[in-house]
């Protein structure tokens, strides 16, 4: 089947690199076929009576025979269906459906915007770790002549690159806070390089992340900072906060995991032994979890929700700041680093199949992280929309702490940091709560 012609007819400038997303390509590809035309196997087999294609049917699963919600209407007009009819219009609309697709993908490969906004100063570095400081004298709160709040160390997951939250001009949380006059480093944790390959949790979080702990209280003259983890990075700042807890004012937590096992999306188990069986290997004879690898995990949590999204963008016009905006964050969702190998067995094995967290048997240094010891203030913020960390989920974990607030925006994973009502939805009740704590 040929493609759709782009939108954006030309080449991508030499000095950019090829869009590889969206990744892994091959996959999302052959999920979005095979959902499309499994419609016609699905009609012959209820027109020939096999029970488990009738959820009306007790052997399907449904035993106490209730009628699936829509199912009256849907049975009228399958019945009087001609399967030859019936699977030539089938095939009219997958194409169609294929063709946008390919067109969305197209004209995101192709789509001229390019991030070029500049990194604030690297006040701190090892290994491939940079604290970046948003409070220098060319950005933030000295700029605009605001009083000094405390310092912000924030923390990403290790699996994205950070400038999610610095994302552009108007998408940046970070250069935000720092317009409000706090002083946010973010943690920049980079690509693991040969050595980092063999780290494990404890070495970031005992290692990387208390030593730029240490930078930010020596430049804030041991004023203790405000911690804030977003996503994974919550995890690694609620294990820091348990560990320098004297040294720190106050710990935000956004969209957090802790109870790997609670909400509709989390794996079954049987499910969760066949990933980390396939996956552990994998990374054990790399040293590290490949970028497509982890890609791959976060597809299987909504098989279809790449292929809609770019469905969607296939219909927007190529110019307008909605696709901008678009191509901005999926550039920075296929911008992913890999994991260390075993960071990616505590994390797959660990969390996610023996959900260590919520028994409170996660150790980091040997000491285990529980959350209703720490006599922090803590915000718990939770994104209602969240497909990536269930509400459930994060839920857990403000549940566990002693003294939280949580705040549910209307948002999901990523737009509660990036979307359009991020700043009034996340941004906004962040730094009334960061604001309220300095005083």
């Amino acid at each position: 089947m040929t493609a759709a012609k782009s939108r954006h007819p030309g080449k991508i400038p030499r000095e950019s690199p090829p869009r590889l997303g969206p990744r892994p390509l091959s996959l999302h590809l052959a999920m979005a076929y095979t959902t499309w035309t499994s419609s016609s196997a699905g009609l012959t087999l209820w027109k020939s009576g096999w029970p488990f294609s009738n959820p009306n049917n007790p052997a399907s699963g449904n035993p106490e025979n209730e009628p699936a919600p829509g199912i009256d209407g849907l049975l009228g007009q399958i019945e009087g269906l001609d399967t030859g009819d019936f699977n030539r219009a089938l095939t009219q609309e997958v194409r169609a459906r294929l063709l946008a697709l390919m067109d969305g993908i197209q004209s995101y490969r192709s789509h001229p915007y390019r991030r070029d906004l500049e990194d604030p100063p690297s006040a701190w570095q090892e290994g491939s770790a940079r604290l970046l400081d948003f409070g220098s004298a060319k950005d933030g709160s000295k700029r605009s002549g605001a009083k000094r709040k405390p310092a912000i160390l924030v923390v990403p997951s290790l699996i994205n690159r950070s400038y999610v939250l610095d994302l552009s001009e108007k998408r940046s949380l970070c250069r935000w806070l720092a317009e409000q006059g706090f002083r946010p480093f973010l943690m920049d944790w980079g690509a693991p390089n040969e050595t980092e390959r063999r780290f494990s949790l404890t070495d970031y979080t005992a290692g990387y992340l208390e030593r730029a702990l240490d930078h930010v209280l020596s430049v804030t003259a041991g004023q203790p900072p405000i911690l804030l983890g977003y996503c994974m990075g919550g995890l690694l700042t609620l294990a820091l906060a348990q560990r320098r807890e004297r040294e720190v004012a106050g710990l935000a937590l956004l969209a957090t995991p802790w109870d790997f096992h609670a909400g509709e999306n989390a794996l079954p188990d049987g499910q969760l032994a066949a990933v980390s069986s396939s996956y552990l290997p994998l990374a054990t004879r790399l040293g590290y979890l490949p970028v497509d690898a982890l890609q791959s995990l976060f597809a299987f949590l909504e098989p279809m929700a790449v292929t809609r999204k770019f469905v969607d963008f296939s219909k927007l016009d190529p110019d307008s700041p909605s696709a901008r905006e678009f191509v901005a964050v999926e550039d920075w969702i296929n911008d992913g680093v890999p994991l260390a190998a075993p960071v990616a067995c505590e994390c797959l094995e660990g969390w996610y199949r023996q959900n260590l967290t919520a028994r409170g048997e996660w150790e980091i240094d040997g000491e285990k992280i529980l959350p209703e010891h720490l006599d922090l203030p803590c915000l718990g913020i939770v994104p209602a929309q969240d497909r990536i960390v269930p509400p459930d989920s994060a839920l857990a974990l403000c549940r566990a702490l002693r003294s939280v607030e949580v705040l549910r925006p209307r948002s999901g994973h990523v737009g509660m940091v990036v979307g359009q009502q991020a700043r009034e939805d996340t941004w906004q009740p962040l730094a009334a709560w960061l604001s309220a704590l300095a005083t």
